[in-house]
C-alpha cells in the first residue's frame, strides 16, 4: 500500500518560502494505476519525484508498504529506490553503448539479485514486444522500442511502485497507444501500484483512478468502479 499524507513541498526564496505542494493525502492498492494531470508547472514532477524518494518532502509523510523510505540512512534509501520502485521517464535515458537486454539488466547490476536475472530479462523484453530486438543498440530502435525498452527496465527488479512521467511525451499517438497498452499490461500481470503523470487525455483515460493537480492542492475527479 502507498500513503500519502498530508504532503507538502516548498522551496526556499529571497522573497520567502515558495510553496509548490499543499496538504495532499491519498493512498492505492497493490493494483491500482492511477493517472495524476494538471497545467505545466503546477508541481506534478515534483510530486512524482517525492513518491520515488528522490525529492524529500517539507512535510507530511510517505510510506510504501508501511516504510517511510525518508528516515533511512543513504545506502538503505538507495537500495529501498532500486528494489521497490520502477521508474519511466519522458527520456528513455537508455544507455546508447549497450544492447536492449543489457539496458534492462542496468538495475540488477548493483543489487546483484541472481543468476536468473538474465533469464528475467529476456522474459520482459519479449513480454514488451522486442523479443527480435533484444540485442539491438538503442540507435537501432523506434521511439517507441526504446520507450517499452524502458518499461522492461523499470519492472526488472519486481518493483512495488511503479512511477511514469510523461512516458508517452516525446511519441506519436499510434507509438503512445502501444506504449500505453504495454505499460498497463505490465502493470496488470505484475500488480504495481501505477501512478503516471501525464498531459495527454488519452493516458489517463486508460487508468481507473484520475487526479488533478491545481491551486497546489491534489483532488480526485475520477474512479471506475
Amino acid at each position: 500500500m502507498l500513503e500519502v499524507t498530508r504532503l507538502s513541498k516548498e522551496y526556499p526564496t529571497p522573497r520567502g518560502p515558495l510553496r509548490i505542494l499543499s496538504d495532499v493525502s491519498f493512498s492505492l492498492a497493490p493494483g491500482d494505476a492511477a493517472a495524476i494531470m494538471g497545467p505545466s508547472g503546477s508541481g506534478k514532477s515534483t510530486l512524482l519525484y517525492m513518491l520515488g524518494a528522490l525529492e524529500p518532502p517539507t512535510s507530511g509523510t510517505i510510506t510504501l508498504d508501511g516504510r517511510n523510505p525518508f528516515q533511512l540512512d543513504p545506502n538503505s534509501l538507495a537500495a529501498f529506490r532500486n528494489g521497490q520502485i520502477g521508474f519511466v521517464f519522458q527520456d528513455h535515458c537508455l544507455l546508447p553503448q549497450c544492447t536492449v537486454v543489457e539496458n534492462v539488466l542496468i538495475p540488477t547490476l548493483v543489487a546483484k539479485s541472481g543468476k536468473d536475472d538474465e533469464a528475467r530479462a529476456r522474459g520482459l523484453v519479449e513480454q514488451v514486444g522486442l523479443a527480435d530486438r533484444a540485442d539491438h543498440l538503442p540507435g537501432a530502435l523506434s521511439g517507441g522500442e526504446r520507450q517499452r525498452a524502458a518499461i522492461a527496465r523499470a519492472l526488472i527488479r519486481q518493483p512495488r511502485l511503479l512511477l511514469c512521467d510523461e512516458p508517452t511525451g516525446n511519441l506519436d499517438r499510434a507509438s503512445a497507444d502501444n506504449v500505453a497498452s504495454v505499460l498497463l499490461d505490465l502493470h496488470g500481470r505484475q500488480q504495481t501500484i501505477l501512478v503516471i503523470v501525464t498531459h495527454s487525455p488519452q493516458l489517463a483515460a486508460k487508468c481507473p483512478i484520475r487526479f488533478e493537480l491545481l491551486d497546489r492542492g491534489l483532488r480526485q475527479v475520477s474512479e471506475q468502479p
